[in-house]
């Protein structure tokens, strides 16, 4: 049967980005087949081919940000561009032979759990599927989130979001506005600069920058790396260790960030010798509770003459008119958003219907939480590769991604170990208390205290994003799924394997205490 007439499925991957192509290597390796990606666009690549603004590139060391189990001896510089990170990802999708297994243009509409056929039903635009367990992987940075402005809608320019760059469209000797001083505009700015006419950045939060340690890498480096497969492991070692070095400052001292904003604002009074603008950019939360920026060009950009720094966000478009908080206007050609993404209220989680005839975005409007980052209460044999609480504020999420892929396969093994068909479904006391012992440790990390209003906090105050320990850590609890922590579910009138599950006296306990 070709692959595309297939209608029932083992494992539904939502996504093919890190998380999505990771799913399907560790599935193929562990010797599943039967399994499809769901990719709403033409290609792979996921945010890294969704966003090819000027400038794009990682803030995480090449040797680091890579699967584990696909080591690119060739990476050409330090800190990579996107287009080198997306033609890894390609060659990750040739080398392991996923292509047969994607489906393009087959964008997720619904999720229906069916609780009698313990499966779930797929609608697409591909087409509809059914799959007895789904692997969520559509990750964080997948939807971008433009604030709803007053008059915005009778701009007469251009207006785009960074991860939709509009290439047709020339910035040259324009007036442009940036909104937002996050990851994307602090390398949208200097990459623009220089061709546009006027560049004027609308800041509602300044950013902690630090220096980008970047450099090309040398031939020599990469044939080292080819020829002696342990330099380069040794290599990804280190830049690994050091940050996990830094975790402790992050989620038990902050007070100890105090020498890194030192370093930052000495790293502004070199680029910026205006008093003025410097005191408009240097922020006033601790450094770490947003997430820090890696530049040597952000700084330089923003003393140049023909750039403008509005201290406050945009409230109103008026025409051509952008009107700042602080009531000051600018006219502009263009208009570019570098606002971020719908994190902590993912748009999947509307279409996802669980076992109780409710959406995932219904069960967590107050919040997202689910057991170790991977399953939601309610929502049998569906899994999610960077889900709540499994965020970095310092390192590098594919590692993040490989423990979550870990606990996937471990998922699936019990499956087929209880044997039958049947399901795993979260206990909701064992996701409660994961969520409180994550929560209380969150009380005294950088994230919470630091004195500013991030994307890790949700529209309630709570961080539901970012992981309060190390990757270490996170990979150990991770490593196996404690039957404990799920009810397991039988179709209706089939029988129990002896000693399978919680039908079988298996206690409804949890085994959360490693994050105690």
């Amino acid at each position: 049967m070709a692959e595309r007439e297939q209608r029932h499925v083992r494992v539904a991957v939502i996504g093919s980005g890190f998380g999505g192509l990771g799913a399907a290597v560790r599935l193929r390796r562990q010797g599943i087949t039967d399994f499809v990606v769901l990719e709403r666009a033409d290609s792979v690549g996921g945010t890294w081919r969704d966003n090819s603004y000027p400038g794009c590139a990682c803030d995480v060391p090449s040797h680091l940000y890579s699967f584990s189990f696909a080591p690119n001896p060739e990476w050409p510089r330090n800190f990579s561009g996107q287009p080198h990170i997306r033609a890894y990802l390609e060659r990750v999708t040739d080398t392991f032979g996923l292509r047969p297994h994607i489906r393009f243009n087959s964008e997720v509409r619904s999720l229906r759990w069916n609780g009698d056929e313990l499966h779930w039903e797929v609608e697409t635009a591909g087409g509809a599927l059914t799959a007895d367990v789904v692997v969520s992987a559509t990750g964080p940075l997948s939807d971008p989130k433009i604030p709803d402005i007053p008059g915005l809608d009778e701009f007469p320019g251009r207006v785009f979001h960074s991860s939709r760059w509009d290439h047709d469209y020339s910035l040259r000797g324009k007036r442009v506005a940036v909104i937002g001083t996050g990851a994307s505009a602090i390398q949208i700015v200097p990459a623009i600069q220089p061709e546009v006419d006027r560049l004027t950045l609308f800041q509602r939060t300044p950013a902690w920058v630090l220096p980008r340690a970047d450099r090309k890498i040398t031939a020599a480096e990469r044939w080292l790396h080819t020829a002696f497969p342990a330099t380069r492991a040794a290599r990804r070692g280190l830049l690994w260790g050091i940050r996990e070095l830094q975790v402790s400052a992050f989620t038990k001292r902050p007070n100890e960030l105090g020498l890194i904003e030192a370093l930052a604002k000495n790293h502004m009074k070199r680029a910026v010798k205006d008093p003025a603008l410097r005191a408009t950019l240097t922020p006033d939360y601790r450094i770490g509770c947003k997430r820090i920026l890696l530049s040597n060009s952000y700084y330089p950009a923003l003393a140049q003459p023909n750039v403008d720094v509005v201290a406050e966000g945009l409230t109103e478009v008026r025409g051509n008119v952008l009107v700042g908080s602080d009531g000051s206007e600018v006219e502009a050609d263009a208009v570019v958003f570098g606002t971020g993404f719908h994190v902590t209220d993912m748009p999947i989680a509307h279409r996802v219907t669980g076992a109780n005839g409710t959406t995932l975005a219904e069960e967590w409007k107050d919040g997202m939480e689910s057991l170790r980052g991977a399953s939601a209460a309610g929502f049998p044999n569906f899994l999610t590769i960077i889900g709540p609480n499994t965020g970095l504020g310092n390192s590098s999420m594919i590692l993040m991604i490989e423990a979550q892929l870990n606990y996937m396969a471990d998922f699936l093994r019990q499956l087929d170990t209880l044997g039958g068909k049947i399901a795993l479904s979260a206990r909701p006391e064992a996701v409660r208390e994961w969520t409180r012992k994550i929560q209380k440790r969150m009380e005294r990390t950088v994230w919470n205290t630091g004195g500013c209003d991030s994307w890790y906090l949700d529209a309630n105050g709570r961080n539901t994003t970012v992981w309060p320990g190390t990757t270490s850590e996170f990979k150990k609890v991770t490593r196996q799924v404690d039957l404990a922590e799920y009810e397991v579910l039988r179709v209706p009138g089939a029988g129990a394997r002896p000693g399978a599950g919680a039908s079988a006296g298996i206690p409804a306990g949890t085994s959360a205490g490693v994050v105690a």
